[in-house]
């Protein structure tokens, strides 16, 4: 009889063992990665990439929107735009262009040209070539 309570004893006293360990781990297990937790997942984050600009976010910050300056995609090589019109959008990153083509800094063309792509974001500013009211002697 001893021996029947004491084999009915034995399992529940395991199971009790068993369940409270696990509590102890699982409490420990949270408890190490509240206490930092910005230290693992800062690690393994990327640094952010710079959103590149569309044609309306590279020339709003040119005098008069752009009009004479030039325009670039950046995968173009020797080949620009020279901004001759735009007509903008009420939200002001948005709208329509006109230019004439330039390539190797010439005018490839004598009249201005719709510009295609201009919502894509990946124009940039071509510094070196004459700004307007540039002259060369």
């Amino acid at each position: 009889m001893a021996t029947t309570v004491a084999n009915r004893a034995a399992p529940t006293q395991t199971i009790e063992l068993w369940r409270l360990s696990f509590n102890f781990l699982r409490n420990f297990s949270t408890a190490t990665s509240t206490q930092n937790p910005g230290a693992s997942s800062s690690a393994s984050k990327k640094p952010k990439r710079k959103k590149k600009k569309n044609l309306f976010e590279v020339v709003q910050f040119l005098p008069n929107w752009g009009l004479g300056y030039h325009m670039a995609k950046t995968h173009w090589n020797d080949v620009s735009y020279q901004i001759t019109k735009i007509n903008l959008y009420k939200d002001g990153r948005h709208g329509k262009a006109w230019g004439i083509v330039h390539k190797d800094g010439l005018p490839a063309a004598d009249a201005p040209k719709k510009i295609s792509g201009v919502h894509k974001r990946c124009w940039r500013y071509i510094p070196h070539l004459s700004k307007p009211g540039e002259t060369t002697p």
